[in-house]
């Protein structure tokens, strides 16, 4: 127990809302990842400028170039990546990337289903597959028995939007898409959980909690919760998981969130 330890960590979506609050609670840690990489479209435009000044204070953070709807952008990230580890493996993948179409159920469409299903629930499957043999090496690597955190994890940003039971703010915001998209990534991350058991890579389904960023704004309310509180949690949770909670939803808290 105590706080996560991690030699290398990726997050996708790095550039602003829960996404770049790990790279932020990350590089704070009192043993921060010997490399952390922090993915976003433009590396270099407008929207990546608070991404640029901490990876000019942090020679540990490495900003790199993603598509997550391109496979062949997921590709070269995972080439890159692997070039900079030489030989050692990736610890932690963050699957944060993700959009929303604020969509009531009467004015859903074919193009919103597609490209957030793509970008939600497609595009962490591509990214799992392609850092699986990084993820694989830093299993295989770790000391001791058991799964964990600190050896090898997939990490996939869902919400308890996508919860079937819940179906949590309907009357606040609809987006079906988005929340298909979740329930799908939910499932995905059930199958990983299964799929990845053998080599000794854990998964976990995050609910971050309803979040002041730009998508958590998207409900027309003013969320209870700030980046710092939830991604604080999320850390704090994901350092006291074992084994035994592989395949798990759970909330920024650690409580179980109903499927």
């Amino acid at each position: 127990m105590g706080e996560l330890r991690v030699r290398s960590a990726l997050v996708t979506g790095a550039n602003r809302g829960i996404g770049l609050g790990f790279v932020r609670h990350l590089l704070a840690l009192p043993n921060p990842p010997e490399w952390l990489f922090a993915t976003c479209r433009d590396p270099k435009g407008q929207r990546a400028q608070e991404l640029q000044q901490l990876a000019s204070k942090h020679p540990n953070l490495v900003i790199v170039p993603l598509e997550v709807t391109d496979p062949a952008s997921i590709k070269a990230a995972a080439a890159s990546v692997g070039e900079r580890l030489k030989g050692s493996g990736l610890n932690l993948l963050i699957n944060n990337a993700g959009i929303v179409r604020a969509n009531k159920l009467d004015n859903e469409t074919l193009k919103d289903m597609s490209d957030v299903y793509t970008t939600n629930t497609i595009a962490p499957l591509l990214l799992s597959q392609a850092f699986l043999p990084l993820l694989k090496k830093a299993a295989q690597g770790s000391p001791g028995s058991g799964m964990s955190c600190s050896k090898a994890a997939i990490i996939n940003i869902s919400s308890i939007g996508g919860s079937i039971k819940e179906v949590y703010l309907w009357e606040a915001i609809q987006t079906v898409c988005y929340r298909c998209s979740k329930a799908a990534l939910n499932m995905l991350t059930r199958c990983q959980s299964m799929g990845y058991r053998e080599h000794g890579i854990f998964t976990v389904a995050f609910h971050p909690g309803w979040v002041q960023t730009d998508m958590g704004n998207a409900a027309g309310a003013t969320p209870p919760l700030t980046v710092d509180a939830s991604v604080g949690g999320m850390l704090k949770v994901l350092s006291n998981l074992s084994e035994k909670d592989s395949g798990s939803f759970l909330d920024w808290e650690g409580n179980v969130v109903p499927w």
